[in-house]
Parts: structure tokens; sequence; C-alpha cells
């Protein structure tokens, strides 16, 4: 398995109906989705997706910048592999 790592600076009053609404329901038809979280705090994001290849956590990364709402800027996106779950 492999993560998408996704780190975001948000805007000053983000909608949290955009997350809920538009972003997970995309998400989590991709091919190979597995799991995924999003966190916030202090004005940052962040977001673990796990996806069961490489390949899908790749071709997922590279839709981040569409995905990503009005007023937020991406300030990370990497794949890594999933070393341990519990």
């Amino acid at each position: 398995m492999h993560a998408v790592l996704v780190n975001v600076k948000l805007s000053d009053n983000p909608d949290p109906t955009i997350l809920r609404d538009q972003v997970v329901p995309r998400v989590k038809e991709l091919p190979g989705f597995v799991a995924g979280y999003w966190t916030r705090g202090d004005g940052v994001g962040r977001s673990m997706v796990v996806f069961d290849s490489e390949e899908n956590a790749q071709a997922a990364s590279d839709l981040v910048p569409s995905m990503v709402p009005s007023g937020t800027t991406i300030e990370g996106n990497e794949v890594s592999e999933v070393v341990a779950h519990a």
C-alpha cells in the first residue's frame, strides 16, 4: 500500500462543507482507494489517503491540484509507502 500525503495552508474562513461534500466523495471513487484521513488546525490542513498500489497513489497525487478548493494553497504533496498500520 501507498499513501498520498498532502499539506495545505487553509484560507482564513475554510468552508468545511467543500471537503465533506466535494473532496471526500471524489477521493473515495478513485481507483484503489483504501482509506482517507483529513485534519486541520492552526490554519493548516493535512491529509493521508491510502491506496492499494503505488501506481494508484501516484495517479491520485497527480489529481491533488484539481481537488484543492479555492483559497487553499498546497504546501506539500507526496507519495510514500505504508510500512505498518494498526
